[in-house]
């Protein structure tokens, strides 16, 4: 589906990207075009039966119901008023069904959309989303979207009816006078080109539009996310003031499409008046000199203003149009974005998975930057304890990116058990490994529910255990609503360690053979590490720990450590090992033991922290 859905600038292409998707949907699209068709067929038939009744009350037994059996005026009459009460029931009925036609379509393929592009964006590599702000993302996700659903409502059936009428008064016209129907008929072009040139202008207008409502997001879910800080820094006032010039951008934008639609309206108006003019004053002159039926000028009269007045709405249509079109361009392309992190689904990690890890001539580079990490070379063997050093940026995080599969490497491979990690499936590769964060997230809900996130399903039993282990369970008893107690967005209702400690609980309980450690210990007091580090010695007799570490004295009996700077390895071996070769290890440990001053692991310029 990917391959097809090809970028365009154009409206009508995006419309025609947007049918191809919802080719599982033909079905109810064409029944509620039909319904639409037969809703307006009937809409317009009563003006045409009231021409035929001023026939009967003008010519009676001469007129054109008389021709069809029915001599008397009064029973002519009756029979039309007949026809008129089931043509009106039959508007009513096919208006009731294309109302529910559309509506339900609008509705499932909204639904469908957000939730397609949002799987979608799962299966995307991290480097997607560094590059996009997540306001935007969420703009495509429920703002445009939505925007679409408002067009289904009733744009689309507001452009089916106008074809509609055009076509079918169109026929009865020239039925009925040649002459004046071409009169008649003379402002539509005009209005056709009206309407195609408000299309072209209006176009990246309101694609320009849907860029300022992504930026106005982002800037709103930024500084909500952010409100700590702002009022740390007292910024209230210039992010109050960088809100505004983000919502006057929106409102500027807005203004340069509105501007474009609000004139469309009057040219069109002065056209309609010209053609009902023309059908007026000719059709009446042709009437009185009795070239043309009484009923039939009747009909005409009352039809031009059904033909052309609901061209008026023409502009409110394709103003929905071209902004449902802009946001379909926008979701359409999300799901374009092709995805770059092949998953082998079928091959799986053998079981039971032991946890040997080794990464075998590693290179990588940041797109953005070229930074990265080149020809690594490191070893963890079954159950043992793997840490790695360096200073902020060195690219340390980099490597468990690269085991997680958030990227691939450029060069080399990465193994477990000796598997290639690109030739197993990444649920399977994932499943195997536990990552706690420097970065802690947690999911709006109960503590319960963010500790059984890894393992759903899991039993109080289970997750008490896991928080005892992490040395989490304390603090959890001592809430009032304990297991149950909300953390808040992100976990805003819990300290840094108690987050810390949420985050390694839930690893554990995932009970996964591979756990990496990424700062888990920054954010905790000196009392809280001592009992993580315990933990950390119980559990990591059954499983692989690679640990990324600032403070030394917290991988001191790892099995290997690994010293990283500028994206390479430049020294390796157990503690001891290290601090007798008298190197960069054991010059940041007699910094961090008090024996020396800081004299490596200068900050280095990489970005985000990797």
């Amino acid at each position: 589906m990917t391959q097809a859905l090809t970028t365009s600038n154009s409206s009508f292409a995006a419309l025609g990207r947007l049918i191809r998707y919802a080719r599982g949907y033909r079905r109810t699209i064409i029944q509620a075009t039909v319904c639409s068709i037969i809703n307006k067929l009937f809409d317009i038939a009563p003006e045409i039966l009231i021409g035929v009744a001023i026939d009967v009350v003008v010519n009676q037994q001469e007129s054109f119901v008389a021709s069809l059996g029915i001599d008397s005026a009064r029973n002519q009459i009756l029979v039309l008023g007949v026809l008129i009460f089931f043509i009106w029931a039959g508007e009513s009925l096919f208006e009731y069904l294309y109302q529910i036609l559309w509506r339900n379509l609008a509705q499932r393929l909204q639904s469908d959309l957000r939730q397609d592009a949002y799987e979608h964006a799962q299966r995307l590599d991290m480097g997607f989303f560094e590059a996009r702000s997540s306001g935007q993302l969420v703009a495509t996700m429920n703002d445009d979207v939505n925007q679409l659903e408002r067009f289904l409502d009733g744009g689309a059936n507001s452009m089916i009816q106008v074809l509609v009428t055009v076509v079918a008064v169109g026929a009865v016209f020239f039925v009925l006078s040649p002459l004046v129907a071409l009169l008649a008929f003379t402002p539509i072009p005009l209005i056709i080109w009206g309407a195609f040139y408000f299309q072209r202008r209006a176009g990246p207008l309101y694609a320009d539009v849907r860029e300022k409502v992504g930026d106005l997001s982002s800037r709103l879910a930024n500084n909500l996310g952010g409100i700590a800080t702002i009022k740390s820094f007292t910024a209230e006032d210039r992010e109050a003031q960088r809100l505004r010039a983000s919502s006057e951008a929106y409102v500027n934008a807005n203004r340069r499409a509105i501007r474009i639609s609000s004139a469309f309206i009057p040219v069109i108006r002065m056209a309609i008046l010209a053609g009902f003019l023309a059908t007026f004053t000719v059709g009446g002159t042709l009437a009185l000199n009795g070239s043309l039926n009484v009923g039939a000028y009747g009909v005409l009269v009352f039809l031009t203003q059904r033909l052309l007045w609901p061209l008026t709405g023409l502009a409110e249509v394709i103003d929905l149009f071209e902004r449902a079109m802009a946001s379909t361009r926008r979701i359409l392309d999300l799901l374009a974005e092709p995805v770059k992190m092949l998953d082998t689904e079928n091959q799986q990690l053998a079981r039971p998975v032991a946890g040997k890890v080794s990464f075998e001539n590693v290179s990588f580079q940041y797109p953005s930057s070229g930074l990265g990490v080149q020809g690594i070379d490191l070893y963890a063997e079954a159950g043992q304890t793997l840490a790695l050093v360096g200073a902020t940026g060195s690219g340390k995080s980099t490597l468990v990116k690269l085991l997680l599969r958030f990227y691939d490497p450029a060069g080399g491979e990465i193994r477990i058990d000796d598997q290639p990690i690109r030739s197993v499936s990444l649920r399977s590769l994932r499943e195997a490994i536990g990552l706690v964060s420097q970065d802690v997230f947690l999911f709006e809900g109960s503590i319960r529910d963010n500790l059984a996130y890894g393992l759903p399903g899991a039993t109080d039993e289970q997750i008490i255990d896991a928080a005892r282990t992490a040395e989490a369970w304390d603090f959890i008893d001592a809430l009032p609503e304990g297991l149950s107690s909300p953390v808040g967005e992100r976990g805003i209702r819990l300290s840094g360690g108690q987050r810390q400690r949420l985050s390694l609980a839930r690893a554990l309980l995932k009970d996964p053979p591979i756990l990496v450690l990424d700062e888990a210990t920054s954010a905790v007091d000196n009392e809280t590490e001592a009992a993580i580090q315990r933990s950390l010695k119980r559990i990591g007799h059954n499983r692989t720990v690679i640990m990324i570490a600032h403070r030394l004295s917290t991988i001191v009996d790892a099995d290997t450590i690994a010293v990283i700077e500028a994206g390479k390895v430049v020294e390796s071996g157990t503690h001891k090992t290290l601090l007798a070769l008298d190197g960069a290890y054991s010059a940041q440990w007699r910094v961090q033991t008090g024996q020396a001053d800081a004299g490596r692991f200068p900050p280095l310029p990489y970005p985000d922290g990797r």
